[in-house]
């Protein structure tokens, strides 16, 4: 077996047989994206896509047996990620109806909506959307304005959208294909606010026309996902029957009386959103195989185009040039390290959702943070890799022919939808500050400030604890001098970026601290003044995380070869870090100015020992390349 093959089969992980499949069974299907097709045409074939998708079983395997499915949420996450790498308008489309619409469904609803609605939305006879976001609300999800009201003498919820900021806006399916909106609004019944539910909205006829009440109108051309028919929702007092309310976290009988298991608010609220943390990891883990795509695109390209030389008709290859390398390399090296933490994250989702009983709270909230944090990254990675892809390939990469534009496109918006991204590393850093504190503390920068933990340097040595085999790893490292310890040893790297953790955490909370946590506006201007410090200690918590992940995986991996590759792969995603933030490893005396200098001479030896397996790296990430669909890259 080749030693690429050895490294694919480290990095798909446990959900390998469904990478397989997709690559064989998605090939056939001809899911390139055709620039030549019109709005409606492009909208038209992607639906006729998904079509296709469903004898897969992927659909079916995001919901549980007794509701129609399959049972196999890590085979559903890994089936919507696969298609990334091939068109993301399909990921999204399939993501909203299967992962968004159904997951709300499923995830809120109760037996009587799971009979009534998952069968036919698994196979496309029922077509939905995701109506959350408004034009004048997105992340601060709690203070959405549309309405659902409760009408005794009917017993029907009045859905309605109060002001203009109150539309429902880029809600994929809604300008032309949904029929039904899971709607999220503010439940009001007996004149008292319980907060944001789900409802489940009737949008279009069988002819496609709006229903009464409803007017939907099209989003148009956005910045990319050209076949995602993203549109705007309005609702002018719209009924619906009492059963409509997705009622599994929330309740009103037949006299409006409001019921909930969860008695706080607060909780109820995080409650229901966290159930829906799979659309979170699929656009991350999406984000992740677009960026492959784009690597293995601009890697093969440099190994076949030449530029200048030492001499006139000798040129060399572009990826000879050790500032190409330099370019490439370590956004491959990042990218290997964020599948490996994806493969963790999307095993523990489907540990957590597989199990009979309900997780513990500080387990389903530790799976959010983590989902949080890694989409987070994965995404801006995405934006910066794809780009740097782009240029890489000159005016060759600029063609659409040949891709990158449109990956470019396409993912952008994923850094700002299923939560923007600095707001997703500040609710990192909160569920870190507040040692998973029993009471939900949100968003609320008050909140957060009035439960962060007074003995942080304690709950981060605990919470940071790594598996046995990162322990032995830092615990094994050569001499803490300057003289002695080896950045290129994993104990040393590890401790490394778990002690900036720790002291990122620490004086974050020690600046959080000084509100005095009776006083709203002032515990408010604190944490403004400490917003770019938290967001930093959400940041470097998750870069922590993913070096362990990458750890772990490289243990994992059967073959001695791609072992002893993945250990240099992994140095590099590790002192490139370093690197990048090698101002805050100086300016807190963790390395000195030899040290420092010693992370840019390493980096450099470890890209011309990799040079050599740029193809090997590339073939890893297992993008057949009948499927890449760059016309430069034809022979």
């Amino acid at each position: 077996m080749a030693l690429s093959d050895d490294v694919r089969i480290a990095l798909d992980g446990k959900w390998r047989h469904v990478r397989e499949q997709s690559r064989k069974e998605l090939a056939d299907l001809d899911l390139a994206y055709d620039h030549d097709l019109t709005l409606d045409e492009a909208r038209a074939r992607v639906l006729e896509q998904m079509k296709k998708l469903v004898p897969t079983g992927i659909p079916a395997a995001g919901f549980r047996v007794e509701s129609g499915g399959t049972g196999d949420p890590g085979m559903a996450v890994t089936g919507i990620e696969m298609l990334a790498q091939f068109d993301l308008s399909l990921m999204v489309k399939a993501g909203v109806q299967w992962g968004l619409f159904g997951g709300a469904i499923e995830n809120l609803g109760t037996e009587r909506h799971h009979k009534a609605y998952i069968p036919g939305l698994i196979n496309l006879d029922i077509l939905g959307c995701f109506a959350m976001t408004e034009t004048g609300h997105g992340s601060d999800v709690q203070s959405l304005e549309t309405t659902a009201t409760y009408d005794l003498a009917t017993e029907e919820f009045v859905i309605n959208s109060p002001t203009p900021s109150s539309r429902k806006d880029y809600i994929g399916g809604a300008a032309a294909h949904a029929q039904v909106a899971a709607v999220f609004a503010q439940l009001i019944t007996k004149g008292e606010n319980h907060g944001v539910h789900c409802f489940v909205v009737p949008l279009r006829d069988d002819q496609g026309n709006d229903l009464p009440g409803i007017t939907t109108s099209d989003d148009f051309h956005k910045g990319g996902l050209g076949a995602v028919d993203n549109g705007r929702i309005v609702f002018d007092h719209v009924r619906v029957p009492r059963e409509n309310l997705l009622n599994r976290y929330g309740q009103v009988d037949q006299g409006g009386t409001y019921s909930s298991p969860i008695e706080s608010s607060n909780a109820r609220f995080f409650t229901m959103l966290g159930t829906l943390i799979r659309g979170r990891i699929s656009v991350g883990g999406s984000a992740s195989a677009a960026t492959e795509v784009a690597l293995s695109i601009a890697g093969r390209y440099a190994l076949k185009r030449r530029q200048f030389g030492p001499e006139p008709g000798n040129e060399i290859l572009l990826m000879d040039y050790r500032m190409h390398q330099r370019r490439l390399l370590p956004l491959i090296a990042r990218s290997y390290a964020y599948r490996f933490a994806q493969n963790q994250l999307v095993a523990r989702m489907d540990t957590v959702q597989s199990a009979e009983e309900p997780p513990p709270p500080h387990q389903q909230r530790e799976l959010e943070s983590r989902a949080a944090g890694l989409k987070a990254a994965q995404t801006w990675h995405a934006t910066r890799a794809i780009q740097e892809a782009r240029e890489a390939c000159g005016g060759a990469g600029y063609l659409a022919e040949n891709r990158l534009t449109t990956l470019k496109g396409d993912t952008d918006v994923f850094t700002t939808f299923e939560g923007d991204n600095h707001v997703l590393f500040q609710l990192v850093a909160k569920e870190l500050l507040t040692s998973y504190a029993q009471e939900v503390g949100g968003l609320d920068p008050v909140g957060l400030v009035r439960f962060a933990a007074g003995t942080v340097a304690d709950v981060v040595k605990e919470r940071t604890a790594a598996s046995q085999l990162i322990q032995r790893l830092i615990d094994a490292r050569p001499g803490r001098s300057d003289d002695n310890h080896d950045l290129l040893d994993r104990g040393t790297q590890l401790s490394l970026f778990e002690d900036r953790e720790e002291h990122v955490l620490e004086t974050a909370a020690r600046r959080l601290r000084r509100a005095n946590s009776g006083d709203k506006a002032e515990a408010f201007a604190v944490f403004n003044a400490a917003q770019d410090h938290v967001i930093r200690a959400g940041r470097v918590h998750i870069e922590r995380v993913v070096l362990e992940a990458f750890t772990a995986g490289i243990a994992r991996t059967e073959s001695p070869e791609a072992q002893e590759l993945l250990r240099d792969v992994c140095s590099l995603y590790a002192l490139t870090s370093i690197e990048e933030d090698l101002a805050w490893f100086m300016g807190h005396n963790r390395l000195a100015d030899t040290r420092a200098k010693t992370v840019t001479s390493l980096v450099n030896e470890l890209l011309e020992k990799l040079r050599p397996h740029t193809l090997t790296l590339i073939e890893g990430f297992g993008v057949p390349v009948g499927t890449l669909n760059a016309a430069m890259l034809d022979d």
